[in-house]
């Protein structure tokens, strides 16, 4: 049997489609800096001597980004193209001699290279990549074999990372050469691990579970790396804490298939016609407070289907959570009851590291820091996070909100780009349970017309439109914050400093009547052509009140930032109480989201500090955000 997925150590790249052979490429590669944009005429793919470094004339920590400390380089530049080099060797690769044995193939993955990426192998070119957050894949099982197991490939990527494009999905990135306001440090090149795994000529490329509570039933989209020759038998089993819940068996000649896997123990409930919809499945259903996870083996058959000759050629670990979210009745909802949402919003950026996570058990602690406060939701802003942290989330139950980088400028282009690479995040996280809600554009952020333009409001209308074509089963934001279109949420942010203003904007229920009228940032909620049906309303930016207990008053001053300054421990847990008492005590809000989890460089507006230390006791900030005295 496969390792259980649910029970793996969260070190594997892929945490929804785990093969126990792979082999990690992160660690030492060669660096070169281009900013004459001299490498490609000057044949730097082909360079093959690894030992010259005339070129190639620095070290890097791969996947930790250039600009970065914990690269070993440190650059903050601002560079726009960097050249990486690696040896590789069949040898070295875990799983290899399978190769030769029965035709399966060597997969080289890259999880993000900001922003665009070329990767050769021995001077040919294997492809390219835009996008500087999603994944991409090559095979490179004819070069790797073109020779002995022991020769040394050498391994090229070029990354493309323009500073100074507003129409580029960069989020908080900042396009200055100094981070200002509330933009930061750059993170380019290559962020998230590099890795190769041996897979079958058969082989599972993607899974995208659905869980159909209604219908009692699972849906699943299975991907393979091509359509198969002959027809193959896919056989589905899933496992709660060992108990089998479900088997199937298809028969597949093409490369994509959706089927629906009947769960019987979904429907056993619904004989006490004392329960609800949801207390009937309370025992199988996932949520923050009981995340329980389904174990999923998947595996490709090759063979008469039903035959004692029937082959397994490629099996793999998966899982998946019983959840549904949803809203109605002005309320979010989670497996069809109304869920209180307390969200705080990460920046998932670390002061050596950036964007990228500082090791694996990083993205674990910052999921476990979230439920300690107190909260049950985390928005990581402006960025998609590493799979390894949707993992966590998804075994430790903290819901997510799916949230994207986006550009500043509006442009034909800009649309394209982050069209393209937002269907790839959905696409890619489409199965984690605990990501409830997509949020493809912030603060209109990429569309700052959108209150005038046309144009830019059937972008926005369509990019939320779009979300639900691909994935229906989760509710979308149109636009994070204000001047929203066709939205399930109506998402407000508003940084007032005092619990009495708050408890006067949202006190009582004629809140759905001002969307229509300019709201604390002095944006409409609402557009006109907003269809109102009457949708949740949440907070989903309040509070970043600034304490620094480490620097001096007048240094902080000038180095830091924040909504509203506390001077003092018992100021800042005086802001902290005020502001979430009056949004907890709103009869309107379904939820809300603080600002933030963490100072983030010179944002001083973190529960805990740069460093993930709280400026408060835990035990404390948790009672504050939950308003439980005995938490």
């Amino acid at each position: 049997m496969p390792v259980r997925a649910t029970q793996q150590d969260g070190t594997y790249p892929r945490p929804q489609l785990v093969r126990e052979a792979w082999t990690d490429l992160c660690g030492t590669w060669q660096l070169a800096f281009d900013d004459a944009r001299a490498g490609l005429d000057g044949g730097w793919a082909q360079l093959a001597d690894l030992a010259d470094r005339e070129v190639f004339d620095r070290d890097i920590t791969v996947p930790f980004p250039p600009e970065s400390y914990a690269s070993g380089v440190g650059d903050a530049g601002p560079h726009s193209v960097f050249w990486y080099r690696r040896s590789l060797r069949l040898t070295d690769i875990v799983g290899a001699d399978a190769v030769a044995r029965d035709g399966s193939r060597v997969v080289l993955r890259f999880g993000a290279v900001d922003h665009s990426a070329h990767v050769w192998l021995d001077g040919a070119l294997l492809g390219s990549h835009e996008g500087g957050q999603t994944p991409f894949s090559f095979d490179i099982t004819g070069p790797l074999t073109a020779g002995a197991p022991e020769d040394e490939h050498v391994l090229v990527v070029r990354a493309h990372d323009d500073p100074r494009d507003l129409t580029q999905p960069r989020g908080k990135q900042d396009w200055q050469d100094e981070p200002h306001a509330i933009w930061y440090s750059r993170t380019s090149g290559i962020w998230q691990p590099v890795w190769c795994e041996v897979v079958p000529a058969v082989a599972v490329e993607h899974l995208a579970w659905t869980a159909d509570l209604p219908g009692a039933a699972v849906h699943l989209g299975i991907t393979l790396r091509e359509a198969p020759a002959e027809p193959v038998t896919v056989a589905v089993r899933l496992d709660l804490d060992g108990r089998l819940l479900a088997e199937h068996r298809v028969r597949v000649d093409e490369q994509r298939t959706r089927i629906t896997v009947a769960v019987p123990a979904l429907s056993n409930g619904q004989a006490r016609q004392d329960l609800t919809w949801s207390q009937a499945r309370q025992d199988l259903t996932w949520s923050p407070e009981e995340p329980r996870l389904v174990d999923a083996v998947v595996r490709v058959l090759t063979g008469p289907a039903g035959a004692d000759g029937e082959q397994v050629v490629d099996e793999v670990s998966s899982y998946l959570g019983l959840r549904s979210p949803g809203v109605g009745g002005g309320a979010f909802l989670l497996n069809g009851a109304p869920y209180y949402v307390r969200s705080v919003l990460g920046q998932g950026f670390w002061p050596t590291s950036h964007l990228a996570a500082p090791d694996a058990a990083a993205l674990r602690r910052e999921v476990q820091l979230a439920k300690d406060l107190g909260f049950n939701a985390a928005r990581v802003h402006q960025k998609v996070e590493d799979p390894r942290y949707l993992f966590w989330a998804d075994r430790l139950g903290l819901l997510v909100w799916g949230e994207t980088a986006n550009a500043f400028a509006f442009s034909p282009e800009a649309v394209r780009r982050l069209t393209t690479e937002w269907l790839e995040v959905v696409h890619r996280d489409i199965s984690h349970p605990c990501i409830v809600t997509w949020v493809p554009m912030n603060e209109s952020w990429g569309a700052p017309g959108i209150a005038t333009d046309p144009a830019q409001q059937a972008y926005v209308t369509g990019l939320a439109a779009l979300t639900r074509a691909v994935d229906p089963s989760r509710p979308v934001v149109s636009n994070d914050g204000w001047e929203h279109t066709d939205s399930d949420l109506w998402t407000v942010h508003d940084y007032a400093d005092t619990g009495a203003v708050l408890a006067q904007r949202y006190g009582s229920t004629g809140v759905h009547e001002r969307l229509r009228e300019p709201g604390p940032a002095g944006r409409v909620i609402r557009l006109p052509g907003g269809t109102d049906r009457g949708q949740p309303v949440m907070l989903t930016e309040f509070g970043g009140v600034r304490y620094t207990p480490a620097v001096p008053e007048e240094q902080a001053e000038e180095r830091t930032w924040g909504y509203s300054t506390a001077t003092d421990a018992e100021d800042f847990a005086r802001r902290l109480t005020d502001l979430l008492s009056a949004v907890r005590g709103s009869p309107v809000l379904a939820g809300f989201c603080y600002t933030q989890l963490t100072d983030t460089m010179q944002e001083a507006n973190g529960l805990l500090d740069e460093h993930r230390e709280p400026k408060l006791p835990v035990e404390r900030l948790r009672r504050i955000i939950t308003g439980r005295p005995d938490d």
